[in-house]
């Protein structure tokens, strides 16, 4: 019984949009591996056939998802004695696909998975499995990580992922030729923010771009940094265990508040619930829009739909800081990226070492290379050679080493509460209360954990 309450439950959580899931946002092209010339990490003697089933949602036409694809193909040629199914599913629907076999325990052997509490759920779930002991064969790899960076997929001391990358959600940027014409430099401060919306509104120019189509880009790319600038980390761990601490709480509805003036003053365009990611890049990329808060994949995204003259013209920085906040206001929030997770139906022996072989191919160290120079960034230690990556990329790369990371909320909080929060937000932004909003949330979340 226990274990059937916690397959029904998966599929409320996967329901939801997570970080880092929080994150792609690319664009869905063909489900078929490319070649990119990946060299193999590892090479299995051939032996008998070995069947192994790989879900992934590297779709899109950009340098990442191709260098992917391509590391994928040169592990089968690497692997003949490897027969694997693979299944590349566009990022939209990937949750949905994998919400219906969690749901059915019928989990592909191996699979694209995000941190935090999709991970938590996998684990009671018990549909995965550790991948400790590939980390500890390999320990240089496994030291090449940087700090914490295993943190949202240990569970009870147990690893279930190594990160592919590494995804902040937060990054404030603007568009250097509109800021120079219209007399403006980066906000660094609230009251400057809302300065630079009067100036451009005045000039017939969107001030942020937001597509909030998928509801969690605004918990994901806003709240998450701007709560955190009002409340510090600590009293939104201490909410997400509603201990010590709730979102009715003075502090939380402070950081509602901001956001809803935010939009009061006209800061995102008209139909920010309606329009999707894409369509906020674009308006950002004509021209339109003068700013747009996005999270690190944003840069990905726009170099490969804009051109070189238009990234060199993007500047990057954080969200400004809060009068008398209590959270760093050099910080934002951030997650590792997604990881590649193991069924606990992958059987010991060949399978296994098969699987194994696969997730080092597809994130050890020749991978995060590869992630990186594809415009991406990652969770483990290599040097950036500029001269294979935009000004952009390279400007946010710099930004990163600077400012700390902060929780990215529908990482830590359950998938109610991460439900309450995004459509929340939307009400917020149309009007509704900053005190009934933040109610909900604080309702749902102590709902999903009995208190």
């Amino acid at each position: 019984m226990k274990r059937k309450l916690m397959m029904s439950s998966l599929a409320v959580v996967l329901g939801t949009g997570v970080i880092a899931g929080c994150g792609s946002q690319e664009a869905a092209s063909t489900n078929t591996p490319a070649a990119s010339g990946a060299p193999s990490e590892t090479k299995a003697p051939a032996g008998a056939k070995v069947k192994l089933s790989l879900w992934h949602n590297f779709t899109g036409e950009d340098l990442r998802a191709k260098a992917m694809r391509g590391i994928i193909e040169q592990y089968q040629k690497d692997h003949p004695n490897v027969d694997l199914e693979i299944q590349a599913i566009p990022p939209d629907g990937y949750k949905a696909r994998l919400k219906t076999v969690a749901a059915g325990n019928e989990m592909p052997d191996v699979f694209i998975m995000q941190p935090g509490t999709i991970t938590r759920e996998f684990v009671s779930g018990e549909l995965i499995q550790p991948v400790n002991d590939l980390l500890d064969s390999k320990s240089e790899w496994k030291n090449g990580f940087m700090p914490n960076a295993f943190d949202d997929f240990t569970v009870d001391g147990k690893t279930y992922s190594a990160p592919m990358g590494l995804s902040p959600t937060s990054i404030l940027y603007y568009n250097k030729k509109i800021f120079e014409q219209n007399g403006l430099k980066p906000p660094t401060t609230w009251d400057e923010l809302l300065q630079a919306v009067d100036t451009l509104k005045k000039k017939n120019l969107i001030p942020i771009a937001l597509g909030n189509k998928a509801n969690w880009v605004a918990q994901s790319c806003i709240i998450s940094s701007l709560g955190d600038r009002v409340t510090g980390s600590d009293w939104f761990r201490k909410a997400v265990k509603q201990d010590g601490a709730k979102f009715t709480d003075p502090e939380f509805v402070k950081a509602l508040t901001y956001l809803q003036d935010l939009g009061k003053a006209g800061a995102f365009q008209e139909g920010f619930n309606s329009i999707d990611g894409t369509q906020m890049e674009q308006l950002f990329i004509q021209g339109k829009a003068a700013m747009m808060i996005e999270g690190g994949w944003g840069v990905t995204n726009l170099a490969g739909n804009s051109s070189k003259e238009f990234l060199d013209s993007v500047g990057a920085t954080i969200l400004p800081s809060i009068p008398g906040g209590k959270g760093d206001p050099q910080s934002t929030s951030s997650a590792v990226g997604s990881g590649l997770g193991l069924s606990k139906k992958v059987a010991a022996g060949d399978q296994k070492k098969a699987a194994h072989d696969l997730i080092y191919a597809m994130s050890g160290p020749e991978a995060q290379k590869k992630t990186l120079e594809s415009n991406n960034l990652v969770s483990y230690k290599v040097d950036l050679d500029k001269s294979k990556v935009s000004s952009l990329f390279a400007e946010v790369y710099e930004l990163m080493s600077r400012v700390k990371r902060t929780p990215v909320y529908d990482g830590y909080l359950t998938s109610a509460g991460t439900d309450a929060v995004n459509n929340g937000l939307q009400e917020l932004l149309l009007g509704a209360k900053p005190e009934d909003v933040a109610k909900k949330i604080q309702d749902a979340q102590a709902k999903a954990l009995g208190k």
